[in-house]
Protein backbone atom coordinates (compact mmCIF):
# COMPACT_ATOMS: atom_id res chain seq x y z
CA UNK A 1 0.00 0.00 0.00
CA UNK A 2 2.75 2.47 0.91
CA UNK A 3 5.56 0.91 -1.10
CA UNK A 4 7.25 3.44 -3.39
CA UNK A 5 4.73 6.12 -2.38
CA UNK A 6 5.41 9.68 -1.29
CA UNK A 7 3.44 10.54 1.85
CA UNK A 8 3.03 13.91 3.54
CA UNK A 9 1.94 14.09 7.19
CA UNK A 10 0.77 17.46 8.44
CA UNK A 11 1.47 17.86 12.14
CA UNK A 12 3.88 14.97 11.67
CA UNK A 13 5.91 15.53 14.84
CA UNK A 14 2.98 14.57 17.07
CA UNK A 15 2.18 11.20 18.65
CA UNK A 16 0.42 9.93 15.54
CA UNK A 17 3.20 11.07 13.19
CA UNK A 18 5.89 9.30 15.22
CA UNK A 19 3.98 6.04 15.31
CA UNK A 20 2.98 6.24 11.64
CA UNK A 21 6.63 6.68 10.64
CA UNK A 22 7.66 3.74 12.85
CA UNK A 23 4.96 1.53 11.38
CA UNK A 24 5.55 2.59 7.78
CA UNK A 25 9.33 2.07 7.94
CA UNK A 26 8.90 -1.32 9.60
CA UNK A 27 6.25 -2.69 7.24
CA UNK A 28 6.72 -0.86 3.93
CA UNK A 29 9.30 0.73 1.66
CA UNK A 30 7.95 4.24 1.07
CA UNK A 31 9.66 6.43 -1.48
CA UNK A 32 9.39 9.49 0.76
CA UNK A 33 7.72 10.52 4.03
CA UNK A 34 7.47 14.28 4.50
CA UNK A 35 7.04 15.54 8.05
CA UNK A 36 5.30 18.89 7.72
CA UNK A 37 5.00 20.99 10.89
CA UNK A 38 5.80 24.41 12.28
CA UNK A 39 7.91 23.52 15.34
CA UNK A 40 11.58 23.44 14.38
CA UNK A 41 12.67 22.00 17.74
CA UNK A 42 10.30 19.03 17.51
CA UNK A 43 11.52 18.41 13.96
CA UNK A 44 15.13 18.56 15.16
CA UNK A 45 14.41 16.00 17.89
CA UNK A 46 12.48 13.71 15.54
CA UNK A 47 15.16 13.96 12.85
CA UNK A 48 17.84 12.88 15.34
CA UNK A 49 15.70 9.97 16.53
CA UNK A 50 15.72 8.43 13.05
CA UNK A 51 19.21 9.33 11.87
CA UNK A 52 20.56 5.81 12.43
CA UNK A 53 17.52 4.07 10.93
CA UNK A 54 18.25 2.00 7.82
CA UNK A 55 15.49 3.82 5.90
CA UNK A 56 16.32 7.31 7.18
CA UNK A 57 17.02 8.58 3.65
CA UNK A 58 13.31 8.52 2.80
CA UNK A 59 12.44 11.04 5.52
CA UNK A 60 12.06 14.74 4.78
CA UNK A 61 11.42 17.52 7.29
CA UNK A 62 9.52 20.57 6.05
CA UNK A 63 9.00 23.59 8.29
CA UNK A 64 5.59 24.99 7.46
CA UNK A 65 2.14 25.79 8.76
CA UNK A 66 -1.15 24.50 7.34
CA UNK A 67 -2.25 28.15 7.44
CA UNK A 68 0.33 28.88 4.73
CA UNK A 69 -1.23 27.62 1.49
CA UNK A 70 1.76 28.45 -0.74
CA UNK A 71 4.23 26.58 1.48
CA UNK A 72 1.83 23.66 1.81
CA UNK A 73 1.42 23.45 -1.95
CA UNK A 74 5.19 23.43 -2.41
CA UNK A 75 5.46 20.55 0.08
CA UNK A 76 2.75 18.60 -1.82
CA UNK A 77 4.62 18.45 -5.12
CA UNK A 78 4.84 14.83 -6.35
CA UNK A 79 3.07 13.57 -3.21
CA UNK A 80 0.80 10.52 -3.55
CA UNK A 81 -0.91 10.57 -0.15
CA UNK A 82 -1.61 13.20 2.51
CA UNK A 83 -2.44 12.37 6.12
CA UNK A 84 -3.81 15.49 7.77
CA UNK A 85 -3.05 15.32 11.49
CA UNK A 86 -2.28 18.99 12.20
CA UNK A 87 -4.73 20.74 14.52
CA UNK A 88 -5.09 22.81 17.63
CA UNK A 89 -6.51 20.10 19.90
CA UNK A 90 -6.51 21.26 23.51
CA UNK A 91 -10.08 22.16 24.42
CA UNK A 92 -9.24 24.99 26.88
CA UNK A 93 -6.68 26.47 24.47
CA UNK A 94 -9.22 26.57 21.66
CA UNK A 95 -11.85 28.12 23.96
CA UNK A 96 -9.46 30.92 24.94
CA UNK A 97 -8.04 31.38 21.42
CA UNK A 98 -11.05 30.74 19.15
CA UNK A 99 -9.77 32.68 16.15
CA UNK A 100 -6.50 30.76 16.20
CA UNK A 101 -8.42 27.46 16.33
CA UNK A 102 -10.45 28.53 13.28
CA UNK A 103 -7.31 29.55 11.36
CA UNK A 104 -5.62 26.18 11.94
CA UNK A 105 -8.49 23.70 12.08
CA UNK A 106 -10.79 25.18 9.43
CA UNK A 107 -8.68 27.44 7.21
CA UNK A 108 -5.85 24.90 7.45
CA UNK A 109 -8.21 22.15 6.27
CA UNK A 110 -9.22 24.24 3.27
CA UNK A 111 -5.56 24.81 2.43
CA UNK A 112 -4.82 21.08 2.58
CA UNK A 113 -7.75 20.41 0.26
CA UNK A 114 -6.71 23.09 -2.23
CA UNK A 115 -3.07 21.97 -2.20
CA UNK A 116 -4.09 18.33 -2.75
CA UNK A 117 -6.34 19.25 -5.68
CA UNK A 118 -3.80 21.63 -7.25
CA UNK A 119 -0.96 19.10 -6.97
CA UNK A 120 -2.95 16.04 -8.06
CA UNK A 121 -2.50 14.13 -4.79
CA UNK A 122 -4.20 10.74 -5.12
CA UNK A 123 -5.56 10.22 -1.61
CA UNK A 124 -6.10 12.37 1.47
CA UNK A 125 -7.09 11.07 4.90
CA UNK A 126 -8.01 13.58 7.59
CA UNK A 127 -7.85 12.64 11.26
CA UNK A 128 -10.99 13.55 13.17
CA UNK A 129 -12.22 13.19 16.74
CA UNK A 130 -15.26 12.13 18.74
CA UNK A 131 -15.51 15.80 19.79
CA UNK A 132 -16.67 16.63 16.25
CA UNK A 133 -19.82 14.59 16.95
CA UNK A 134 -22.57 16.79 18.44
CA UNK A 135 -19.87 19.31 19.47
CA UNK A 136 -20.19 21.22 22.73
CA UNK A 137 -16.85 23.05 22.56
CA UNK A 138 -15.05 25.13 19.95
CA UNK A 139 -12.47 22.45 19.18
CA UNK A 140 -15.25 20.00 18.34
CA UNK A 141 -17.04 22.64 16.29
CA UNK A 142 -13.96 23.39 14.18
CA UNK A 143 -13.33 19.68 13.61
CA UNK A 144 -16.94 19.16 12.53
CA UNK A 145 -16.46 21.87 9.90
CA UNK A 146 -13.14 20.31 8.89
CA UNK A 147 -14.77 16.90 8.44
CA UNK A 148 -17.53 18.41 6.30
CA UNK A 149 -14.94 20.18 4.15
CA UNK A 150 -12.94 17.02 3.46
CA UNK A 151 -16.03 14.98 2.64
CA UNK A 152 -17.44 17.66 0.32
CA UNK A 153 -14.04 18.08 -1.36
CA UNK A 154 -14.73 14.89 -3.33
CA UNK A 155 -17.22 16.85 -5.41
CA UNK A 156 -14.36 19.07 -6.64
CA UNK A 157 -11.78 16.45 -7.56
CA UNK A 158 -13.07 16.04 -11.13
CA UNK A 159 -10.56 14.57 -13.57
CA UNK A 160 -7.79 14.73 -10.99
CA UNK A 161 -9.68 12.01 -9.11
CA UNK A 162 -8.33 12.96 -5.68
CA UNK A 163 -10.03 10.86 -3.01
CA UNK A 164 -10.77 12.45 0.38
CA UNK A 165 -11.86 10.49 3.46
CA UNK A 166 -11.97 10.90 7.24
CA UNK A 167 -10.87 8.69 10.13
CA UNK A 168 -12.59 9.30 13.47
CA UNK A 169 -11.48 8.17 16.90
CA UNK A 170 -11.29 9.51 20.45
CA UNK A 171 -8.27 10.16 22.60
CA UNK A 172 -5.53 7.70 21.67
CA UNK A 173 -4.20 5.81 24.68
CA UNK A 174 -1.13 7.65 25.96
CA UNK A 175 -1.26 10.54 23.49
CA UNK A 176 -0.06 13.92 24.65
CA UNK A 177 -2.59 15.79 26.78
CA UNK A 178 -4.77 12.71 27.41
CA UNK A 179 -5.73 11.20 30.75
CA UNK A 180 -3.08 8.45 30.95
CA UNK A 181 0.00 10.75 30.92
CA UNK A 182 -1.90 13.11 33.25
CA UNK A 183 -2.48 10.36 35.81
CA UNK A 184 1.08 9.08 35.37
CA UNK A 185 2.55 12.51 36.04
CA UNK A 186 0.62 12.68 39.33
CA UNK A 187 1.92 9.23 40.32
CA UNK A 188 5.50 10.10 39.30
CA UNK A 189 5.37 13.15 41.58
CA UNK A 190 4.32 11.03 44.55
CA UNK A 191 0.57 11.63 44.35
CA UNK A 192 -1.64 9.19 46.23
CA UNK A 193 -4.97 10.15 44.68
CA UNK A 194 -6.19 10.51 41.11
CA UNK A 195 -8.93 13.10 40.44
CA UNK A 196 -12.01 11.93 38.52
CA UNK A 197 -14.13 14.61 36.89
CA UNK A 198 -17.26 12.40 37.04
CA UNK A 199 -17.56 8.83 38.31
CA UNK A 200 -19.85 7.94 35.40
CA UNK A 201 -17.33 8.96 32.73
CA UNK A 202 -16.35 6.44 30.04
CA UNK A 203 -14.01 6.50 27.07
CA UNK A 204 -13.05 4.32 24.10
CA UNK A 205 -9.64 2.63 24.11
CA UNK A 206 -7.62 2.80 20.91
CA UNK A 207 -3.87 2.36 20.64
CA UNK A 208 -1.62 4.37 18.36
CA UNK A 209 -1.02 1.28 16.25
CA UNK A 210 -4.76 0.71 15.80
CA UNK A 211 -5.11 4.36 14.80
CA UNK A 212 -2.34 4.02 12.22
CA UNK A 213 -3.85 0.81 10.80
CA UNK A 214 -7.23 2.49 10.41
CA UNK A 215 -5.62 5.33 8.45
CA UNK A 216 -3.85 2.83 6.19
CA UNK A 217 -7.16 1.02 5.67
CA UNK A 218 -8.76 4.30 4.64
CA UNK A 219 -5.89 5.03 2.25
CA UNK A 220 -6.37 1.64 0.65
CA UNK A 221 -10.16 1.27 0.57
CA UNK A 222 -11.77 4.72 0.48
CA UNK A 223 -13.66 5.68 -2.65
CA UNK A 224 -14.42 9.20 -1.52
CA UNK A 225 -16.34 10.74 1.37
CA UNK A 226 -16.29 7.91 3.90
CA UNK A 227 -15.78 8.32 7.65
CA UNK A 228 -13.97 5.28 9.08
CA UNK A 229 -14.47 4.33 12.76
CA UNK A 230 -12.77 1.43 14.55
CA UNK A 231 -14.63 -1.12 16.65
CA UNK A 232 -12.89 -0.75 20.00
CA UNK A 233 -13.62 -1.45 23.68
CA UNK A 234 -14.77 1.05 26.29
CA UNK A 235 -13.46 1.61 29.81
CA UNK A 236 -14.48 3.52 32.89
CA UNK A 237 -12.17 6.34 33.99
CA UNK A 238 -12.44 5.03 37.55
CA UNK A 239 -11.15 1.64 36.35
CA UNK A 240 -8.24 3.32 34.57
CA UNK A 241 -7.28 5.07 37.80
CA UNK A 242 -7.49 1.77 39.68
CA UNK A 243 -5.29 0.04 37.08
CA UNK A 244 -2.65 2.77 37.34
CA UNK A 245 -2.67 3.18 41.13
CA UNK A 246 -4.52 0.30 42.85
CA UNK A 247 -6.44 1.27 45.95
CA UNK A 248 -5.92 5.01 45.43
CA UNK A 249 -8.37 7.69 46.49
CA UNK A 250 -10.45 9.00 43.57
CA UNK A 251 -11.97 12.36 44.49
CA UNK A 252 -14.73 13.53 42.14
CA UNK A 253 -13.76 17.05 41.11
CA UNK A 254 -16.54 17.94 38.67
CA UNK A 255 -16.78 17.80 34.89
CA UNK A 256 -14.83 20.46 33.03
CA UNK A 257 -16.24 22.95 30.56
CA UNK A 258 -16.57 21.38 27.14
CA UNK A 259 -16.12 17.84 28.45
CA UNK A 260 -18.54 14.98 27.77
CA UNK A 261 -19.48 12.03 29.96
CA UNK A 262 -19.16 9.59 27.05
CA UNK A 263 -17.47 9.56 23.66
CA UNK A 264 -19.88 9.20 20.73
CA UNK A 265 -18.54 8.09 17.36
CA UNK A 266 -21.80 7.42 15.50
CA UNK A 267 -24.98 9.34 16.26
CA UNK A 268 -28.53 8.14 15.74
CA UNK A 269 -28.71 10.49 12.77
CA UNK A 270 -25.49 8.99 11.34
CA UNK A 271 -27.04 5.52 11.55
CA UNK A 272 -29.11 6.22 8.43
CA UNK A 273 -25.86 6.09 6.41
CA UNK A 274 -23.64 3.84 8.55
CA UNK A 275 -22.49 0.29 7.76
CA UNK A 276 -20.88 -2.25 10.05
CA UNK A 277 -17.84 -4.26 8.93
CA UNK A 278 -15.82 -6.92 10.72
CA UNK A 279 -13.53 -4.56 12.62
CA UNK A 280 -14.87 -1.11 11.84
CA UNK A 281 -17.82 1.04 10.85
CA UNK A 282 -18.13 3.39 7.88
CA UNK A 283 -20.44 6.39 7.65
CA UNK A 284 -21.09 7.10 3.98
CA UNK A 285 -21.75 10.60 2.62
CA UNK A 286 -25.25 11.78 1.88
CA UNK A 287 -24.65 13.86 -1.25
CA UNK A 288 -25.95 13.61 -4.80
CA UNK A 289 -22.41 12.93 -6.10
CA UNK A 290 -22.25 9.71 -4.06
CA UNK A 291 -24.16 6.58 -5.06
CA UNK A 292 -24.59 3.00 -3.87
CA UNK A 293 -22.07 1.77 -6.46
CA UNK A 294 -19.33 3.25 -4.28
CA UNK A 295 -20.30 1.14 -1.28
CA UNK A 296 -17.32 -0.90 -0.03
CA UNK A 297 -18.27 -4.61 -0.09
CA UNK A 298 -18.66 -6.66 3.08
CA UNK A 299 -20.69 -4.24 5.18
CA UNK A 300 -24.11 -4.49 6.76
CA UNK A 301 -26.28 -1.44 7.33
CA UNK A 302 -26.74 -0.67 11.01
CA UNK A 303 -30.26 -0.43 12.40
CA UNK A 304 -31.96 2.96 12.30
CA UNK A 305 -31.41 4.73 15.61
CA UNK A 306 -28.12 2.90 16.32
CA UNK A 307 -25.62 4.92 18.34
CA UNK A 308 -21.97 4.04 18.90
CA UNK A 309 -21.12 5.44 22.31
CA UNK A 310 -18.49 4.53 24.88
CA UNK A 311 -21.29 4.48 27.47
CA UNK A 312 -23.43 1.85 25.71
CA UNK A 313 -20.69 -0.15 23.98
CA UNK A 314 -20.90 -3.96 24.00
CA UNK A 315 -17.13 -4.37 24.60
CA UNK A 316 -15.65 -3.35 27.98
CA UNK A 317 -12.19 -3.52 29.50
CA UNK A 318 -11.76 -4.76 33.05
CA UNK A 319 -9.25 -3.26 35.49
CA UNK A 320 -6.96 -6.22 34.86
CA UNK A 321 -7.20 -5.85 31.08
CA UNK A 322 -6.46 -2.12 31.31
CA UNK A 323 -3.44 -2.91 33.49
CA UNK A 324 -2.07 -5.26 30.80
CA UNK A 325 -2.73 -2.80 27.97
CA UNK A 326 -0.93 -0.04 29.87
CA UNK A 327 2.29 -2.02 29.54
CA UNK A 328 2.29 -1.19 25.83
CA UNK A 329 1.51 2.50 26.31
CA UNK A 330 4.73 4.52 26.25
CA UNK A 331 5.63 6.34 29.44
Amino acid sequence: MLNNKSILITGGTGSFGHHFVDYALENYDPKKIIIYSRDEYKQFIMDNEYKKHAKYDCLRFFIGDVRDEARLERACEDVDYIIHAAALKQVPVCEYNPMEAVKTNINGAMNVIDAALNCGVKRVVALSTDKAVNPINLYGGTKLVSDKLFIAANAYSGRKDTCFSVVRYGNVAGSRGSVIPFFRSIIANGGKELPITDYRMTRFWISLEEGVKLVIKALGEARGGETFISKIPSFKITDLAEALLPGCDKPEVGIREGEKLHEVMITREDSMHAYEYDKHYIIYPNYDWWNIDKLIPGGKKVSTGFEYSSGTNTMWLSVEEIHELLKDVEK
